[in-house]
């Protein structure tokens, strides 16, 4: 959704470094006040997230034969469900930007 709203702007990042080149170039955009800096702060916590998550599921790769996921599924809710919250409302104030 990001990556989308830049481009509408005509601001393109590619690789290297894509995810932490659309980032700034969103943050750019928040510091002059074009997009509520909410948004920044969201984006920041899924990026935190999101390598987060990516560090738990290659450990819990290792650990498959040992534990059921039923277990740490129902751990997992509540990150989960504020991620998703968090999600939404990010995706809900880009669409009406785009």
């Amino acid at each position: 959704m990001t990556k989308a709203y830049l481009i509408k702007n005509k601001i393109f990042t590619n690789a290297p470094e894509e995810h932490k080149n659309t980032y700034e170039e969103f943050k750019k955009l928040c510091d002059i006040g074009l997009i509520d800096y909410e948004l920044i702060k969201i984006y920041k916590e899924i990026i935190v997230k999101a390598d987060t998550l990516l560090n738990i599921f290659d450990k819990e790769k290792h650990k498959r034969g040992k534990f059921t996921y039923n277990i740490l599924s129902e751990i997992n809710m509540r990150p989960a469900n504020e991620s998703l919250e968090n999600a939404s409302y990010f995706i809900k104030h880009i669409n009406s930007l785009l």
